[in-house]
């Protein structure tokens, strides 16, 4: 089976409070584009989970396979559903590894979802999702598929209709540590929780913005260039999106930025 794995954009992300398991509350709405990693997924009869060849991602190809999402999701829904099944996993990386677009966790789900067909499990994708949450708090909307309003650690969902737009999303070629950014002292964790699910009237802001400002110039630098069309900063990584009326659109401003850095035209995806 070869699934197409999508990446998401967070147009607003608010850090709400902190929680007593050590995680964060956030607000935030998901949208997916069409920016997409290929997972070629295979079942294979003799129980084995491998990942062949490695990915061609330098970032990637450093994991040992016990680290790779995509091996760590198979293994996790082998288990919890005791089949005597495997697979073998294929992944053609487009995403950005550390650009806050989902990559790893849109694979594991993608994944899930497609090893639940492939060894007939039948799970409803509510308890795929709820697996889902052991691998990353990104992982359960990916499962379900659609653009979401998210709280609690992103994992409490409500889908929303957003409207058909196009983006440009610039990365740097630098990866952003999300770990770091949590921890950090700086961090906005008290933004005030909205009334009613969506996106705010203002828009909303990114509260890790800050953070990666002082601890990224790269990315300060493609923040200040895109300020001007409204840029921002998406999830804890490295890349910074603008909405644009049109592809034409995008593409002319994506012809005058840098060529060093790493631009994507991409549409975003009504479910």
């Amino acid at each position: 089976m070869r699934c197409l794995a999508p990446a998401k954009l967070n147009l607003f992300l608010h850090v709400t409070g902190r929680r007593a398991d050590g995680y964060h509350d956030i607000e935030t709405v998901f949208q997916l584009v069409d920016l997409h990693d290929e997972l070629d997924i295979t079942v294979r009869d003799d129980g084995q989970i491998l990942r062949v060849p490695p990915p061609s991602d330098a970032l990637l190809a450093s994991l040992d396979a016990s680290a790779d999402l995509t091996v760590r999701a198979a293994r996790l829904l082998q288990n919890a559903s005791g089949t005597t099944l495997g697979a073998q996993l294929h992944v053609h990386k487009r995403i950005p590894a550390g650009g806050g677009l989902g990559g790893g966790s849109s694979d594991a789900a993608t994944v899930l979802r497609a090893l639940n067909q492939l060894w007939n499990l039948n799970w409803p994708v509510a308890r795929l999702a709820q697996l889902g949450l052991e691998l990353g708090s990104d992982v359960p909307v990916f499962v379900h598929g659609g653009n979401a309003f998210a709280r609690g650690r992103g994992e409490v969902l409500t889908p929303v209709s957003l409207p058909a737009r196009w983006f440009l999303i610039v990365n740097p070629r630098v990866h952003v540590a999300t770990a770091a950014l949590f921890a950090a002292p700086d961090l906005q964790r008290a933004t005030a929780a909205l009334a009613v699910p969506g996106l705010p009237p203002d828009g909303g802001r990114n509260d890790f913005e800050p953070v990666v400002r002082r601890c990224c110039p790269e990315v300060a630098a493609v923040l200040d260039r895109l300020a001007p069309f409204g840029g921002r900063l998406t999830g804890t990584g490295a890349s910074v999106f603008t909405a644009l009326p049109s592809r034409p659109a995008a593409e002319r401003l994506a012809a005058e930025l840098p060529a060093h850095w790493q631009r994507f035209v991409v549409r975003g995806l009504a479910s």
